[in-house]
């Protein structure tokens, strides 16, 4: 079966890329007709930033943690806190004031972001040691409960005067234009892209294959397991503060534990292992939620209410379109494989020649 050459899958990608940006800088240009399609795209590409961080812990390592909750609040409340205007803090911390330290503490977007994730991947540093000599089920459930300690800190009185307890934090600026989130988004999972390249990545899947022949190997197990999830830890760190932009307030029950169900499932659904599979887990799960809110409405036939239509309906639909994927593509859209031109191209040579031999049978069926 033929392939295409390296040249034209470059040209391939680079008009596919073309196509999106333009489509974006259109978008962005007419961003009162378009806001809601650009809201699911942006909110689409930062869940793509966490969940191609949260494979390449479980995916291409082979720890399977479910903190990225609680890292997600650290950035995001990194981010808010440095970016909201200092002239509107007073009528954010209303209750108990801000702490003199922040008072007047500020950053621009980009360092706020860096801080986000360097504060989140510190917190993944100290909690790595202890959680990380664990394996399986326990380390998903040790992470799962430190994710529930930050978000407890997070709204705690004790830190009242940092974080604004329960009452969260409102007025953070939004990213001046929708393409700033797009391109952030697009860096984070390119550097991400050449550490799974590099030789640390290759030392990974290592591990996620066998830990005992990647040892023998003269792979410091330690090292690289809390290496990979620091790093997990500090573009989660980011895609959280990205989201905090992007809402523009945040309060501790924005970061419960169903975000974090929600990045596994699009992990999954995108195929674990697969870096495009996650890409397109979180655009297909973000939109297909907001694409199917009719069924929350009350729908009307003829003088009949239909019953099913209320409330909550839409859930059920999309839990069951999950089902029927999940039950085709037991190992994801992508499984492990990677988006491939060759693979498109493979697939429909297999469609012509399928129909070209229904088209013979056919004519064979005439002629008998």
């Amino acid at each position: 079966m033929k392939t295409l050459d390296r040249k034209t899958n470059y040209i391939l990608s680079a008009i596919l890329v073309g196509v999106a940006v333009l489509a974006l800088f259109y978008m962005d240009s007419n961003r009162a007709t378009y806001s809601y399609p650009l809201a699911i795209l942006q909110r689409s590409a930062i869940y793509a930033v966490v969940a191609v961080a949260m494979n390449l812990l479980t995916g291409f390592t082979g720890l399977f943690s479910l903190g990225q909750a609680g890292f997600m609040a650290i950035g995001a409340y990194t981010v808010a806190i440095l970016t909201i205007p200092v002239e509107l803090r007073p009528d954010v911390y209303y209750i108990n004031g801000i702490a003199d330290s922040l008072a007047q503490a500020s950053a621009p977007l980009w360092a706020a972001l860096i801080l986000g994730g360097v504060f989140a991947a510190f917190m993944g540093f100290l909690i790595g040691y202890p959680v990380l000599r664990l394996k399986s089920d326990y380390l998903a459930i040790a992470t799962l409960g430190f994710s529930e300690i930050i978000r407890a800190f997070i709204a705690a009185p004790l830190l009242d005067r940092v974080t604004n307890g329960s009452y969260g934090l409102k007025s953070i600026p939004g990213f001046s234009s929708t393409l700033i989130s797009f391109f952030v988004a697009a860096l984070c999972i390119f550097l991400m892209v050449l550490v799974i390249r590099s030789s640390y990545g290759r030392a990974f899947k290592a591990i996620r294959e066998d830990e005992v022949a990647a040892e023998s190997m003269g792979i410091n197990l330690f090292k690289h397991k809390q290496m990979a999830f620091v790093i997990s830890c500090f573009f989660t760190g980011i895609s959280g503060g990205m989201l905090a932009v992007f809402m523009r307030s945040i309060d501790s029950k924005t970061f419960q534990i169903g975000l974090t169900y929600d990045i596994l499932l699009i992990v999954v659904l995108g195929g674990i292992g697969s870096i495009t599979g996650s890409i397109l887990g979180s655009f297909l799960m973000t939109a297909g939620r907001e694409w199917l809110r009719f069924f929350d409405d009350p729908l009307v036939i003829g003088g009949f209410n239909v019953p099913l239509f209320r409330s909550g309906f839409r859930m059920v639909i999309f839990s069951l379109i999950l089902m029927t994927v999940v039950l085709y593509y037991r190992k994801g859209l992508l499984g492990s494989r990677e988006f491939s031109w060759n693979g498109i191209y493979a697939f429909l040579q297999r469609l012509g020649q399928r129909r070209k031999k229904q088209k013979v049978s056919k004519e064979v069926g005439k002629d008998d």
